[in-house]
């Protein structure tokens, strides 16, 4: 099969094709043929020498990524949720080793749900790690109740653009942050409010909020306790420059947590009913070739992707697939 490896940290040239084996499964897994693949921050960090470089070192040949969504080709002996031919999507793996940059790979069943018959194989797999980390931020490191106000930084972003569908869900008045070009698909996600954080100090447009969900880390940490409520909290993602925000939140008597998504079939079958009843859909703003991997990992690496990017690793039944 065709897969994307990396011999050594670096930049995007260290991404490069190679044949390497079908995967064999073991008795709790499916080997799925993967149809598209999304690519997320912590690839391009991992590939970089940072993210979970450190605990991926000694996997070599090493293959990158998490996100995928394909069909069922085969399934292990304890398997009973899946069967051969079954469209699925998941994190596999997250934070371990996903081997996702392939045409085959060999998946847990617990990190898979059934892809919705109304979604594409590309928003299938836009809607995974992303998907997941806003998810589990709100229904695991804290709770959004009905009418709680929620800032959401980086709205725009691939974790963004869902928390803004899901805060909604739930109930929230939703303000989100973005440049000033992507305004309006900020409030066409449902956000009630749009803030320009190049131009505007969030203290003097935004009234105090219940929650904050940040994907920027640094002054954007600061910035957004100005705004918080006492015993509110702040919920930062992974950033590299997030690692005082709990002593900082407590400092003003907010609570301050630092997440990182963890793969699992019972919040990814929640995702598939959003996403079947139409409460959540995925924005692909660009689809690459496996064999633009590097080309997709320089645009994530840009800073500026609105909604997800995804490459694809087969051809679609529309294509000349299955």
């Amino acid at each position: 099969m065709k897969a994307i490896i990396l011999n050594d940290f670096g930049d995007a040239n260290k991404l490069v094709m190679a044949e390497l084996p079908v995967p064999e499964i073991k008795p709790d897994e499916v080997l799925v043929r993967v149809k598209a693949i999304s690519i997320n921050p912590i690839d391009v960090k991992t590939r970089s020498g940072k993210g979970l470089a450190e605990s991926l070192k000694t996997e070599w040949p090493l293959v990158l990524g998490w996100d995928i969504s394909g069909i069922v080709q085969e399934t292990g002996e304890k398997v009973r949720h899946f069967k051969v031919g079954d469209e699925v999507f998941g994190m596999v793996n997250f934070p371990g080793h996903g081997k996702a940059y392939a045409e085959y790979v060999a998946a847990p069943a617990a990190h898979l749900a059934k892809k919705p018959a109304n979604i594409s194989f590309e928003e299938a797999a836009a809607g995974t790690l992303a998907a997941l980390t806003a998810w589990q931020a709100f229904t695991l490191h804290t709770k959004i109740v009905s009418g709680d106000r929620v800032l959401i930084h980086a709205a725009s972003g691939g974790v963004g653009h869902f928390a803004i569908q899901m805060a909604k869900h739930f109930g929230a008045y939703v303000i989100g942050t973005s440049s000033a070009a992507n305004r309006d698909f900020v409030l066409s996600l449902g956000a009630d409010q749009h803030v320009d954080y190049q131009a505007q100090k969030l203290v003097d447009v935004v009234d105090p909020v219940d929650l904050v969900l940040d994907g920027v880390g640094g002054e954007t940490i600061d910035q957004s306790l100005e705004v918080l409520k006492e015993g509110g909290t702040i919920v930062s993602l992974p950033s590299g420059k997030n690692e005082t925000v709990t002593e900082k939140a407590a400092a003003k008597g907010m609570i301050g947590k630092r997440m990182r998504v963890e793969s699992g079939s019972t919040d990814m079958e929640k995702l598939a009913s959003l996403f079947e009843n139409g409460e959540l859909r995925a924005h692909v703003s660009k689809t690459y070739r496996l064999e633009e991997m590097a080309e997709a990992h320089r645009q994530i690496e840009s800073g500026h992707t609105v909604g997800k990017i995804v490459v694809k690793a087969s051809p679609s039944p529309s294509e000349g697939g299955e």
